[in-house]
């Protein structure tokens, strides 16, 4: 049976889509997800994991932790010294978001495979900071820094911003699975909870400083190389970013918020920047997929 054409609005979404798609993920293509595979998964779909990182709000989360690893001198110099983050910023996210959607939704052996990859790159990070301290990318407290600050970014900007409510319960779900994946790359006993997240994050406030190579990455991360029509967009979820960093982090980074920004300013714009992605986007093909099997 002959069908009609399409509509102007669909046209248009999938070609907005397609273009976030290639900014986001390299790709303009829906990334692919097996519904049909017997091999079992690493989380399921009604985990907190998939009820995260299926989210927009990811966006907003990601930066969010790039801004609170620039505080750490170790863990930053790892990045500055070894990272293409300046030369290829959109690959890097590429390969983040890579690593995040199988380790999330892919399948166990999917996942290990990641992981192994991710843990040979992280052994052959190691040198000497600026101020003369070693590091490795390998040293379980450091790990312990990057994994928190993410997974306390992810799941904030997914209260904050999420398409939907998430209760406590699968919030402190989602620490924990998060944890899982830490683990699997050398963090030693990552926290259970949002309350022992806070308080793991919190015993790093002393080793926390503001160094030249902070100012510079900051720099670049408020203005990074990218192609014109993404500048204000990015400009908006970089705003939402700093405002839900803690107080001491805004102000040792020099990022202050104006009083009732946030609430009549930065929160109203990013949410309606954030609902526009997610139309454009469309429902992510793991929660559609889990979705359909509930039905």
């Amino acid at each position: 049976m002959a069908t009609g054409p399409a509509h102007p609005l669909d046209d248009l979404r999938e070609r907005l889509g397609r273009g976030v798609r290639s900014m986001l993920a390299g790709s303009p293509e829906q990334p692919a997800f097996d519904s049909t595979t017997d091999e079992p998964r690493r989380f399921s779909p009604d985990s907190g994991m998939w009820a995260v990182h299926t989210d927009v709000a990811m966006l907003v989360g990601g930066l969010r932790a790039l801004l609170l690893q620039t505080l750490h001198p170790l863990a930053l110099a790892g990045v500055t010294q070894h990272s293409s983050y300046r030369t290829d910023p959109l690959g890097r996210l590429h390969r983040t978001g890579a690593f995040l959607g199988t380790t999330t939704f892919g399948t166990v052996a999917e996942a290990d495979q990641a992981i192994a990859t991710v843990r040979s790159i992280h052994a052959r990070v190691q040198g000497t900071a600026a101020d003369g301290r070693p590091y490795s990318a390998l040293d379980p407290h450091l790990l312990a820094w990057v994994h928190c600050t993410e997974a306390d970014s992810f799941l904030r900007a997914r209260q904050r911003y999420g398409a939907s409510p998430i209760a406590d319960d699968l919030a402190d779900r989602y620490v924990a699975e998060i944890g899982e994946i830490g683990a699997a790359l050398g963090v030693e006993n990552p926290p259970q909870s949002q309350a022992e997240l806070r308080a793991r994050l919190q015993g790093y406030r002393d080793e926390l400083a503001t160094t030249r190579e902070t100012r510079e990455t900051v720099r670049f991360l408020i203005t990074p190389p990218l192609p014109l029509p993404a500048r204000a967009p990015y400009g908006v979820l970089f705003g939402a970013a700093v405002t839900m960093l803690p107080g001491f982090a805004r102000r040792m980074l020099t990022l202050p918020v104006p009083p009732l920004a946030e609430p009549l300013l930065v929160r109203p714009a990013a949410s309606g920047l954030l609902r526009t992605i997610g139309w454009v986007l469309g429902e992510h093909p793991a929660a559609a997929a889990a979705r359909e099997a509930e039905a």
